[in-house]
C-alpha cells in the first residue's frame, strides 16, 4: 500500500546528495542529510509508542529539524499540528486539549509553561529549540537514519490546521494526504517549477502558506530553498541574488518596494514572484512592476483548502484578481441563502470543490455540515465574482475575519480581551486597510456611564493575553456603536467610516 505523500515529496531523494536546505551561515543541507534526521526523528516518534493518527503538537521556531519533524510524522503516519509561535499559553492550552495530543514539542523557554496542558492531557511533552537543541534531537541523535515509512492510505489524515471564524472557537481542519500531495503537485506544473529552482523561503512553517505551499512545491519538483528563520529585509536581499522565485504575503513585498536597495538588476534574474494569505493591494503590483519589471503572481486558498486559485504563469496576471481556478478544482459563486449558483458576473459566496478540499472539522459534526455541502462544495466564507474572462475577484468576506500579515485573526476573541477592561462598557473589532500589513486591527470602545477609560493601560492588558499579532493597531472610544433595528452592531459602517485611517497620505 505504501505511504503516498512520504513517497512522492520525500522518498524520492532518498540517497541523493543534492541541495535541499541553504542556511544563513552558508552550510547546506543535502537531500539525503534531511532524511537522515527525519528518520532519525521517525525511530524517535515510534520509540514513545505513539499510534499512526494520533496528533503531534508543534510550536516552535522555524529550523531545519522542525521540518523534519513534519517528515518525520508522515513517515510515522502522526499527524502533524503546527502551532503558532505567537500563541500564549492559554490558547494553546486549547489546541491540545481540543487536538487530543499525545505529543507535544515546544521551545525548551516554553516547556514550564505548557507542563501543566500537557499533564492535563497525559501528552508526552519534548523540546526542540530554533537551534536543533532540546531533548527531542538528543534522542533522536542516538537512533537509526534509516525508517521504513508505516502504510497509509490517501484518504488517512496528515496534519491539523487550526482556522478561526468569527463566532465560537478555533476549529482544527483536517488534512489528507490526498489534499497535500494533489495541491502540490498541481502547483508544481502551473507555477513550473523544475529541481533547478531556488525558492527564497522566509515565511513562517507553522501556516499553510509557508509549509503546504512552499515546502512541499519545492520537495515535489526536487528544488532547493534558502531557509531563512523569518523575513528580515537585510537577509531577504542578501539572498536574492541566488534565488529563483520567491513566495511571500503582501507585506514582503511592500517592504522591498520601501527600500533603494531593491532594484530591477537585483531581482532580473528571478523567475517567479508569487504571493498570497491576504489581498494585495493593486498599487503594490504596479510599483513593482515599475521597478522590476516583473508581475507579482496573486493566488488565493484557505486554511481549509490550501490552494484554490491562481493567476496564470503564462498569459495575463490581473491586479486585484486571483486568477482562475486550479486544474481539478471546481468554483462557483452562489446565493449565501439559498445556495442557488449565481450568473457569471454577480458577487456571492464562494464554493469550491476538488481534491484540495479537507476532510471537515475535528469533533465539530456540525460545523462540518454546516460549511462542507453534502456534494463536496466547501462554503469559503469569501464574497466573490467571476469576470467575463473568468478571472475570480475576492471583493470581501461573509465573515467578519481579518488577515494581517497573512495571518486570520477572528474579532471575538479580541473583543472579550477589551470588553473586561477597567471603564469599557463594550467594544468592535474590526479590520481596516493598512499599507504593510494589508489589514489591521482597530478597537472601538464604548465607555461606561461616567467613565473614561486609560487607553494606554487597556492596550498593555491586552498585550499580554493576545499574541502580538492580534493586538489592536489603535483604540478609539466612541459614544455609541451603530446597529441596525435588530440591534445588531453594524461592522460595515465600522469599516467604511475607518477605511483611511491608517492608508492616508
Amino acid at each position: 500500500m505504501g505511504n503516498l505523500l512520504y513517497d512522492r515529496l520525500f522518498g524520492i531523494h532518498a540517497g541523493k546528495e543534492t541541495p535541499f536546505l541553504h542556511l544563513p551561515n552558508g552550510q547546506v543541507l543535502t537531500h539525503s542529510d534531511f532524511l537522515d534526521m527525519a528518520s532519525r526523528l521517525a525511530n524517535t516518534l515510534i520509540g514513545f509508542e505513539l499510534e499512526p493518527g494520533q496528533r503531534v503538537a508543534v510550536q516552535v521556531e522555524k529550523s531545519p529539524e522542525a521540518l523534519a519533524l513534519f517528515a518525520a510524522c508522515v513517515q510515522t503516519g502522526l499527524v502533524f499540528l503546527p502551532l503558532n509561535t505567537a500563541y500564549t499559553v492559554s490558547e494553546l492550552s486549547y489546541f491540545i486539549e481540543n487536538s487530543g495530543a499525545a505529543l507535544v514539542v515546544c521551545d525548551d523557554v516554553n516547556r514550564a509553561g505548557l507542563a501543566p496542558a500537557a499533564a492535563a492531557q497525559k501528552a508526552r511533552l519534548e523540546t526542540l529549540n530554533a537551534d536543533g537543541s532540546g531533548s527531542l534531537m538528543r534522542r533522536a541523535l542516538g537512533m537509526l537514519p534509516a525508517f521504513e515509512p508505516v502504510n497509509r492510505t490517501e484518504d488517512d489524515l496528515a496534519a491539523f490546521l487550526y482556522t478561526s471564524g468569527t463566532t465560537g472557537r478555533s476549529k482544527g481542519a483536517m488534512l489528507s494526504q490526498a489534499n497535500l500531495l494533489s495541491n502540490a503537485e498541481t502547483l508544481v506544473r502551473e507555477w513550473r517549477f523544475t529541481d533547478d529552482d531556488v525558492l527564497l523561503h522566509a515565511l513562517p512553517i507553522f501556516h499553510t502558506h509557508g509549509l503546504f505551499v512552499a515546502t512541499n512545491v519545492v520537495l515535489a519538483s526536487g528544488g532547493s530553498m534558502i531557509f531563512l528563520p523569518k523575513f528580515d529585509l537585510d537577509e531577504v536581499l542578501r539572498h536574492l541574488p541566488d534565488a529563483t522565485a520567491m513566495m511571500g504575503v503582501p507585506t514582503f513585498y511592500t517592504r522591498l518596494l520601501d527600500d533603494d536597495r531593491f532594484t530591477g538588476d537585483l531581482a532580473c534574474h528571478m523567475r517567479l514572484f508569487i504571493s498570497g494569505s491576504a489581498p494585495m493591494l493593486a498599487e503594490t503590483h504596479q510599483q513593482f512592476e515599475a521597478r522590476t519589471g516583473h508581475r507579482i503572481l496573486e493566488r488565493y486558498g484557505m486554511t481549509e483548502t490550501n490552494m484554490n486559485t491562481s493567476n496564470p504563469y503564462d498569459g495575463e496576471r490581473r491586479a486585484g484578481s486571483v486568477g482562475f481556478p486550479l486544474p481539478g478544482v471546481e468554483l462557483k459563486v452562489t446565493d449565501s441563502e439559498t445556495g442557488e449558483t449565481l450568473p457569471q458576473g454577480e458577487i456571492g459566496m464562494i464554493e469550491v470543490r476538488g481534491p484540495n478540499v479537507f476532510q471537515g472539522y475535528w469533533e465539530m459534526p456540525e460545523k462540518t455540515a454546516a460549511e462542507l455541502r453534502e456534494d463536496g462544495f466547501f462554503i469559503t466564507g469569501d464574497l466573490g465574482r467571476v469576470d467575463a474572462d473568468g478571472y475570480v475577484h475576492i471583493v470581501g468576506r461573509g465573515k467578519d475575519l481579518i488577515i494581517s500579515g497573512g495571518y486570520n485573526i477572528y474579532p471575538k476573541e479580541v473583543e472579550l480581551v477589551l470588553d473586561d477592561q477597567l471603564g469599557v462598557l463594550e467594544s468592535a473589532v474590526i479590520g481596516v486597510p493598512h499599507p504593510d500589513f494589508g489589514e489591521t486591527v482597530l478597537g472601538l470602545l464604548v465607555a461606561e456611564p461616567n467613565k473614561s477609560p486609560d487607553l494606554e493601560a487597556i492596550m498593555a492588558s491586552a498585550q499580554t493575553q493576545l499574541a502580538r499579532f492580534k493586538h489592536p493597531r489603535k483604540l478609539i472610544v466612541l459614544n455609541e456603536l451603530p446597529r441596525n433595528t435588530m440591534g445588531k452592531v453594524q461592522k460595515n459602517a465600522l469599516r467604511e467610516a475607518y477605511k483611511d485611517l491608517f492608508t492616508e497620505d
